[in-house]
């Protein structure tokens, strides 16, 4: 039972091309991903100023400051309807059940979600005690808070700890017509400016590799994402098709146990 969302991305969730304008800037930057060294190649890309994406070297990798993107249209920040980062509950690691009144439990592959957030501006040093507010589609597609009314499952805020890093339990997403599979994301200063409504620092999704998707969407409960994976494209993606070097996970594990995810985000 996979849910239609042609009709939300045609007036919300249609990326780049349509976000644009409510943008200050958009930088794309080619750079290394989780554990792997690659020089970059930095093109400011729609900036109304023209600035360049920002790089810092650290422990011989180079971080790329990941560029801004849509939060679509089931951010559930307050931004587009309901606001889970005001609720109590909503600071925890594992994402995979509703909290407060609602019981929902999200089913479907397991998935540990890994980020390491880097400050660019301090050299690529982990940036400590900042928050990160992630977001996801469930297994049939779906987004808690607007398909599925009364459930928060597949949110949650955490804080960096010393290392920038912060991990979240969930699920492995599904695809729904018009994208390709990814996770949301938001970073803000510090938790209580997350769950305060104060001001993010970075707005960006990150993308799923294909051999990941293909391996997942193979198991019972996926059908649907296998077909909607083969009508899709990471080049084609209304978001990622302008380049996704920085934004492309990298992942370990198997269906049976869990699949790790992960990716070095430079703020």
């Amino acid at each position: 039972m996979h849910h239609d969302h042609d009709t939300e991305i045609e007036d919300h969730d249609r990326g780049l091309s349509f976000d644009l304008p409510h943008l200050m800037s958009r930088r794309r930057a080619l750079g290394v991903l989780a554990g792997s060294v690659t020089a970059a190649a930095l093109a400011a890309c729609g900036s109304s100023s023209g600035d360049a994406a920002k790089t810092a070297t650290t422990g011989g990798e180079t971080a790329s400051e990941i560029p801004e993107e849509t939060s679509g249209p089931f951010p559930g920040d307050g931004s587009n309807g309901p606001n889970v980062l005001a609720e109590s509950g909503v600071v925890r690691s594992d994402i995979t059940t509703s909290f407060g009144d609602a019981a929902g439990v999200a089913e479907g592959v397991p998935a540990a979600i890994e980020m390491t957030l880097l400050d660019v501006a301090a050299g690529g040093t982990p940036l400590a005690g900042a928050a990160v507010y992630l977001w996801h589609c469930d297994i049939e597609g779906r987004y808690s808070m607007y398909d599925v009314a009364g459930e928060n499952y597949l949110r949650g805020v955490q804080e960096t700890d010393d290392d920038g890093k912060v991990t979240f339990t969930s699920i492995f997403p599904a695809a729904y017509a018009g994208r390709w599979p990814h996770i949301h994301f938001e970073v803000y200063e510090s938790l209580d400016a997350a769950t305060s409504a104060g001001a993010k620092l970075k707005t960006s999704q990150i993308a799923l590799p294909q051999d990941a998707c293909e391996l997942v969407y193979g198991t019972e409960g996926y059908e649907q994402s296998a077909e909607m994976l083969a009508q899709a494209s990471l080049d084609t993606d209304n978001v990622f098709s302008d380049g996704y070097a920085s934004q492309l996970a990298t992942t370990s594990g198997t269906v049976d146990d869990r699949i790790t995810i992960a990716l070095n985000v430079g703020v």
